[in-house]
């Protein structure tokens, strides 16, 4: 579905899940993911349907995704780096309790 227009010339290791993806450096995640064949990012959490890149600029959460175990982070708006781990979310993952 996706491919790269130009090979990798400076490549930078990554994992989502238990993949190694291999990138080019400057890549945002998303486009490193989607390059790589991955276009599941996430689950919405009432029915478990499928999430990825949508609109690839930040202004949509369609794209959210775990990195180093800090989760609800935008895969458009991180550059990939090298030994980064990354993991599918189920919906959008509370960061705190809910004081109310």
């Amino acid at each position: 579905m996706f491919r790269r227009t130009k090979s990798i010339d400076k490549p930078v290791r990554l994992r989502f899940e238990d993949r190694e993806i291999i990138a080019q450096e400057g890549d945002s995640v998303a486009a490193a993911l989607l390059a790589a064949g991955v276009i599941q990012f996430r689950e919405q959490t009432e029915s478990g349907g499928e999430r990825g890149p949508f609109c690839m600029i930040g202004n949509c959460f369609d794209c959210l995704i775990e990195i180093d175990d800090v989760p609800n982070l935008q895969a458009c708006r991180h550059t990939v780096r090298e030994g980064m781990q990354l993991r599918k979310q189920c919906g959008l993952t509370r960061l705190e309790p809910d004081n109310e």
